[in-house]
């Protein structure tokens, strides 16, 4: 119990923080009353363009929580010590980012009851099934992990021996995820933008470089909070595997931007057309998508020369920029560039309404709050142990 008693011990800013984020979820769940009055009429999506913001936010979240394999496999596979203080850190972003998933998918359903299909009528060829046995099963996973590798340290004694082959299995699990996610697009003939085989290595590829991204932020700010240092060496080696996995990412757009120019047929290279161009005077995206690529041209820069990707400033903004590029790849255009042109040719463009960006907003200060609750709980342990190292 102490442990969690520790959620509700804070300061001002604690405080603060966390008001404004539940000010922000209040009003979000007052719009989605409003959706689910008036339905899914209300949102920028149509009979064209059926998947928007809500799905896309889903595609990208699901990355960020597969992404705490990379620091989970070194420090349980290889006995990689210096991320031994940040383990925990990744496996609640993990849980965070995984319900956060589950609230897009739920609230692009329309009705709740909907929701429910899924699991009162399983049906195993579909590949939206998989989604939710993989999501959920990795929600557990990593909820067990979380509580048990806590529960040990808050006691000072190792974790039970039977924790271990858990751990391992969420590894591949992790992987899992952000595939079965990928077959979900790639899965559908109808849509040539996403039917392609390398869709899931681009998926994990930018999931491995946003993912520590956002880890190695929420480290430097807890840092400058003076609430935790994870150590110079676990910083510098995400710094590592995000250059790694921002050049695959990169390199696998490269490939696509190959195959469908060299090609030149038609159906593969109208939607890439539509994201740096625009297409028959519609050019919505055009901006967003090159906002993405120049960010992305900005954090490879930053990276690749080891000189500015050790100073922490530039690893900063680095981190800052690699994780906006790829949230506007995947957060706004792969998702909807799909549906541009439509199978007929047909040219409808989405824009979000206000509605909507507001229960996207409530959502991702629902993992917010999260994030912030279950690291204050963990920091609060390892405090806890300190002093009593010190008495």
């Amino acid at each position: 119990m102490f442990m969690f008693e520790q959620a509700v011990v804070g300061s001002r800013r604690y405080w603060a923080w966390v008001l404004c984020l539940l000010a922000v979820i209040g009003l979000g769940f007052l719009l989605y009353l409003q959706q689910l009055s008036y339905g899914l009429g209300i949102t920028g999506m149509s009979r064209d363009v059926t998947w928007g913001l809500y799905i896309a936010q889903f595609t990208f979240l699901v990355g960020v929580a597969a992404s705490a394999v990379m620091v989970v496999l070194p420090y349980y596979l290889h006995d990689y010590k210096a991320f031994g203080r940040i383990t925990i850190l990744g496996e609640f972003l993990a849980i965070s980012a995984v319900t956060m998933c589950m609230l897009f998918v739920f609230v692009d359903m329309g009705q709740p009851a909907r929701a429910l299909n899924i699991m009162l009528y399983p049906t195993p060829n579909s590949i939206m099934f998989w989604d939710f046995v993989s999501l959920g099963g990795y929600l557990l996973l990593n909820a067990v992990i979380a509580l048990v590798t806590l529960s040990a340290e808050h006691k000072s004694v190792p974790p039970p021996a039977w924790i271990k082959p858990v751990i391992l299995l969420s590894i591949p699990w992790a992987i899992s995820i952000h595939t079965v996610t990928a077959f979900l697009y790639s899965g559908l003939p109808g849509r040539s933008f996403w039917l392609t085989a390398i869709l899931a290595p681009r998926f994990l590829a930018s999931a491995f470089a946003a993912g520590p991204a956002l880890l190695i932020l929420l480290c430097m700010i807890m840092r400058r909070m003076k609430a935790f240092d994870p150590g110079p060496e676990a910083v510098r080696k995400l710094a590592v595997i995000v250059t790694y996995a921002m050049i695959l990412n990169v390199f696998f757009l490269l490939m696509e931007l190959f195959t469908a120019f060299y090609s030149q047929i038609p159906e593969h290279t109208e939607h890439f057309r539509y994201m740096f161009v625009g297409l028959e005077g519609h050019r919505a995206l055009v901006g967003w998508e090159w906002a993405s690529v120049l960010l992305a041209a900005a954090s490879l820069l930053l990276l690749i020369v080891p000189r500015l990707r050790r100073n922490e400033k530039v690893l900063a903004a680095a981190c800052v920029v690699t994780f906006l590029s790829l949230w506007i790849d995947k957060g706004v255009c792969l998702v909807v560039c799909g549906f541009i042109p439509s199978p007929v040719g047909a040219v409808t463009e989405y824009a979000p309404t206000l509605p909507e960006l507001g229960i996207t907003l409530a959502i991702w200060a629902i993992g917010c709050l999260m994030v912030t609750v279950f690291y204050k709980i963990a920091l609060s342990v390892r405090e806890g142990l300190a002093a009593s190292a010190v008495h």
